[in-house]
C-alpha cells in the first residue's frame, strides 16, 4: 500500500511541476509541487500542506470522532492556516464502500464536520472553511479489504 501511495505522491509532484502555475496544483490526495527553481513547495499551497502539515485524519470504523492522531494533524493544519491567513480550505468527508449511500454521505459531514468544528476550535475563522461529504464515492484506496477500508474512512483538507 506504502508503494502505491508513494507512486501515486510521485506522478502528482510530476504533474504539477510540468503545468508551470503557482496555483493550486496538488490534488488533496497527492503531493502536488510549484514549479519553484528549487523543487519546494511553494508556501501556502495545496504541496506546502501536504508535504508539512498532512491533508487528511483518519476514523476508526462508522466513527466521527477524532482521535489523539488526528487531533495533532489538526493541530498543525491550524498553525499552518494562521502562518497563511489568505488560505482558505474544504474539508472532505469520506467512508469506506460499506454500508448505504445516504448512510455514508451523512458518517462523510459528521466526519468533515468534525475536522471543520476542531480547527474553529483552535481559533481557525469558520469563514475559511467549507465542508463536503463524499460518503463512499471518492475512495483513497482500491480494494475490499481492512486496509483500504482504514484509508478510505477519512477527512481530508484541501487548499480551496
Amino acid at each position: 500500500m506504502k508503494l502505491k501511495l508513494l507512486g501515486a505522491i510521485g506522478l502528482a509532484a510530476m504533474l504539477a511541476a510540468c503545468s508551470g502555475e503557482n496555483a493550486n496544483t496538488g490534488a488533496a490526495s497527492g503531493m502536488g509541487a510549484s514549479a519553484a527553481p528549487t523543487g519546494a513547495a511553494a508556501p501556502g499551497s495545496e504541496a506546502d500542506l501536504v508535504a508539512n502539515v498532512g491533508d487528511r485524519v483518519y476514523y476508526a470504523l462508522n466513527e466521527s470522532t477524532l482521535s489523539s492522531d488526528a487531533q495533532g494533524t489538526l493541530d498543525r493544519q491550524a498553525a499552518w492556516l494562521a502562518r497563511y491567513p489568505q488560505v482558505t480550505i474544504q474539508v472532505a468527508g469520506n467512508c469506506d464502500d460499506r454500508g448505504t449511500e445516504e448512510f455514508n454521505i451523512a458518517l462523510g459531514e459528521r466526519r468533515a464536520n468534525a475536522a471543520r468544528d476542531y480547527l474553529v476550535s483552535k481559533g481557525v475563522s469558520a469563514g475559511r472553511i467549507t465542508t463536503i461529504s463524499y460518503g463512499k464515492d471518492r475512495p483513497t484506496a482500491l480494494g475490499d479489504d481492512e486496509q483500504s477500508w482504514q484509508q478510505n474512512r477519512n477527512a481530508i483538507t484541501a487548499v480551496h
